[in-house]
């Protein structure tokens, strides 16, 4: 099950919580992938949130529908110009369907790590496939576990530090989980926030497709296409269903 843990307060203030996600130039890049892949073929975003990435894409041309557990993230949507053409199905991407197909299904940002187990991320692409007409693209952007970065014995490692945003992550090696702490001064008031997360690796992630019968076409560094190496941090993947 994918977490829920994003209410009312955190949807209204999506946009001044995670501001990077909102750069005009990663939008716009990010796009370009999804249009290019969509083609005149209609997308399914697993996780469509507020609408982000859904919202620019319907404008691009693209019928975009989404899958989303969050009631008060779909909300926030409707609200948004744009966000009453995008069609909303509330339910898990692991298991939820919509009874149409598509010629791409995307996941964007971190979110296969939602899915705390590793049954849930398989069903998450066995889902995606049973969405995806012959051919279609299944796109997932994750970033890559930080392990390394972490000293000899330590299992905690910060991941941003601003004047109103402390980020850090916990390790649960073993139990391959990372629990992400958010702790916000927004209008004077600190608000705290924690979710889990399975954190996978991109050769699981194939390894996944492959059992939901995908085979990958495609691993950037990020939107741009730019190449994946032993340096990059997050990864763009696309697979494709058998035509």
């Amino acid at each position: 099950m994918s977490s829920s843990g994003f209410d009312a307060w955190i949807a209204q203030r999506y946009e001044v919580l995670w501001p990077e996600l909102f750069d005009e130039t990663l939008i716009a890049a990010t796009v370009a992938v999804l249009a290019g892949l969509a083609g005149t073929r209609p997308a399914l975003e697993f996780g469509v949130g507020t609408g982000r990435i859904a919202v620019p894409l319907s404008r691009a041309g693209v019928k975009v529908h989404g899958i989303e557990l969050s009631p008060a993230m779909v909300a926030r949507l409707r609200e948004l110009p744009g966000g009453a053409e995008i069609g909303v199905t509330i339910g898990d991407f692991a298991g939820a369907r919509v009874g149409t197909q598509f010629g791409l299904v995307y996941l964007l940002r971190n979110t296969i790590t939602n899915l705390t187990t590793q049954g849930a991320q398989t069903d998450a692409f066995r889902n995606a496939a049973a969405h995806l007409a012959p051919g279609g693209y299944f796109l997932i952007e994750n970033y890559i576990p930080a392990l390394r970065l972490l000293p000899p014995g330590q299992i905690t490692r910060l991941f941003t530090a601003t004047s109103d945003h402390v980020g850090y992550e916990e390790y649960d090696i073993a139990a391959q989980i990372a629990v992400s702490h958010h702790h916000w001064t927004v209008d004077g008031t600190l608000r705290t926030f924690s979710s889990s997360h399975r954190y996978v690796w991109p050769s699981e992630l194939d390894l996944m497709a492959q059992i939901a019968g995908m085979t990958r076409r495609e691993r950037w560094g990020g939107w741009r296409r730019e190449a994946f190496t032993e340096d990059s941090t997050s990864h763009v993947t696309v697979w494709q269903k058998a035509g």
